[in-house]
């Protein structure tokens, strides 16, 4: 069967363009035991890869120039020759970006779409809705009635933080980059929410939503407004440090304050983190997540692109702000 593939075309000098992504048609491989062919359904596009797409190195091995990107895919079972999954079954995996694939079996999840649709399994309750959940709970340990500061709250990940800070019983303000995202995190139920781009003074501005000071700060951004939460840091706060999308595509180092004499005086902790750093209570995380929607206390929320030929175009859209919640998109 043939299939159409993404690969990586060249490796980008600051923000990626299109010309990075090269469309190829590709032969899938027959089937052997313990094999599956996957109709692809629904491809993540997420801020990381950016850092897959160089050479450096990293805490995975970059995409290959020449190859298929990969990441989170959901997909169907349309062939076996497995027992374990029948065809017709909904999987989700780390595969390459075709509308078809063969891959091992004992490499894939099933997804329950009895208990949410099959995207949410790469948004609330895949790999960001970890990362949020290991991110605040384990690393900042939130206590009810302190305040979490969240920056990119509008983001995969930043949006679910900003809800589990708010079952935690805690005060939450976030930031993100348009009106309309403030009004969606407001109506998320954020204390507090600020358009950073918009602001002529964040410092003043989160001084202003953050009165009592900032217990945890769960950073997905980095540059200007993480300079400016270390002067709110309370005794004792707690920092997760999940992404710098700021300076992703930087060509040049930034240089910016040296926050080791506030961290100090305030005895701040903080941890950078890979959610796979907690792949063995994964399990965990799901359930805790996955009991956490069905009461209505956790909602998805995704920016859903339709069509396997857009998905460079999904993905270059994360550093444009294109999207709030997860962005996915929608092949089959």
């Amino acid at each position: 069967m043939k299939t159409q593939a993404i690969l990586l075309a060249s490796r980008p000098q600051g923000t990626p363009t299109p010309e990075q992504f090269q469309f190829e048609t590709r032969e899938t491989p027959a089937l052997t035991t313990g094999q599956v062919l996957l109709k692809t359904r629904y491809v993540s596009v997420d801020p990381y890869m950016r850092g897959r797409m160089s050479a450096a190195k990293s805490y995975v091995a970059p995409f290959e120039v020449g190859q298929p990107i990969a990441g989170g895919v959901v997909a169907e079972v349309i062939e076996s020759q497995s027992d374990s999954l029948p065809v017709g079954s909904t999987v989700v995996g780390n595969l390459a970006w075709q509308e078809f694939n063969v891959a091992d079996a004992q490499t894939l999840n099933s997804v329950p779409v009895d208990k949410a649709p099959a995207s949410y399994f790469l948004g609330l309750l895949g790999m960001p809705g970890l990362t949020a959940y290991f991110g605040l709970l384990d690393i900042c340990q939130p206590k009810a009635g302190e305040t979490v500061l969240v920056s990119g709250a509008a983001g995969a990940v930043g949006l679910i933080v900003g809800q589990l800070a708010k079952i935690k019983g805690c005060r939450v303000v976030g930031t993100a980059g348009t009106d309309e995202k403030v009004s969606h995190l407001k109506a998320l139920g954020f204390d507090e929410a600020i358009n950073y781009k918009t602001t002529p003074d964040i410092a003043k501005a989160l001084a202003a939503a953050a009165p009592n000071g900032v217990d945890c700060y769960f950073d997905n951004v980095g540059g200007a407004i993480t300079d400016a939460v270390y002067d709110l840091l309370n005794k004792h706060a707690r920092i997760a440090l999940c992404g710098q999308i700021s300076t992703y595509n930087a060509t040049e180092t930034p240089t910016g304050p040296r926050p080791e004499g506030k961290l100090l005086k305030t005895s701040t902790k903080l941890q950078g983190f890979i959610v796979s750093d907690y792949l063995s209570r994964w399990p965990e995380g799901i359930a805790k997540l996955t009991e956490w929607y069905a009461a209505g206390q956790l909602k998805g929320e995704e920016t859903v692109t339709e069509g396997f030929d857009h998905i460079p175009a999904a993905f270059l859209g994360l550093f444009k702000g294109d999207n709030t919640g997860k962005a996915v998109v929608k092949v089959a």
